[in-house]
């Protein structure tokens, strides 16, 4: 069964976009089908990261010209699927409810195609990235170990994820491993004492100077350095995600109705 995914973080600069490619490039690789949408309504910039030039993007869809599958980009470079944003589109970041509600139900439809369909999320915690992560069937939070990144992935945990079981942690841009394990148990530490709740965490990719490189020059990371370490950590995160993700409960009820059962449980 397809898979909605989620990709999210507290803030701004951890690598979110950059995970979210890789992590899906690493899963094509390995044979899966792979749909990557970039759920930024408003500062949307996955196109520019991977030096794409779609056709259609979201607004095409939003403002009736297309429809959702025909705003599909084929990357051959990554072997995934792309449906892109528009960047500073204050229509996008703007989208209500019922906007929202009938993107969620074409996406839904469109991810039958693929084993997986990831959701690259706004840093944040505005009320799009929220009901994304409602509708989604697994939430990975990226972090970092700064301390404003780990503040800010508690946030969203608690705001967006308290009430979900398929969350998981992965800790990006560290110089070692066990630092990045130091990292998720000082979050996971948190997260028990005042919310009551494990997340586990996924993996590590350590902190790699090549990763901007691949990013200025529009390559994608694992075909551009291939034997780097972050590259190995990708990889390692995605066969983890894949055992994982068999066990993950696929949610099918509308992010509305999850929001009226949170709000008013029982």
């Amino acid at each position: 069964m397809s898979q909605l995914v989620a990709i999210a973080s507290g803030k701004g600069g951890v690598g979110k976009t950059f995970l979210a490619a890789s992590l899906a490039h690493a899963l094509a690789r390995r044979g899966r089908r792979v749909l990557l949408f970039d759920a930024d309504l408003g500062l949307a910039n996955l196109d520019v990261q991977l030096g794409i030039q779609a056709e259609h993007d979201l607004a095409s869809v939003l403002g009736g010209r297309v429809a959702l599958a025909q705003a599909v980009f084929h990357h051959a470079a990554t072997g995934t699927d792309l449906i892109v944003g528009r960047s500073g589109s204050g229509l996008l970041a703007g989208l209500g409810e019922p906007q929202l509600e009938r993107l969620t139900a074409a996406l839904r439809r469109l991810c039958r195609r693929y084993a997986y369909a990831f959701l690259d999320l706004s840093a944040g915690l505005e009320g799009a990235c929220r009901w994304f992560a409602r509708a989604a069937d697994q939430v990975l939070v990226i972090t970092s170990d700064e301390p404003t990144a780990l503040t800010d992935a508690y946030a969203f945990i608690k705001v967006a994820c308290r009430e979900r079981d398929a969350v998981q942690i992965v800790v990006n841009g560290v110089e070692e491993v066990a630092r990045g394990i130091e990292t998720y148990q000082a979050l996971s530490e948190v997260c028990r004492r005042f919310l009551g709740r494990d997340f586990p965490l996924l993996g590590v990719v350590r902190r790699d100077r090549r990763v901007a490189a691949a990013i200025r020059s529009q390559l994608p990371f694992l075909a551009r350095y291939p034997t780097s370490p972050a590259a190995a950590d990708i990889e390692r995160l995605a066969r983890r995600f894949e055992e994982t993700g068999r066990d993950a409960p696929v949610r099918r009820k509308s992010p509305a109705a999850a929001k009226a059962s949170t709000t008013n449980p029982g």
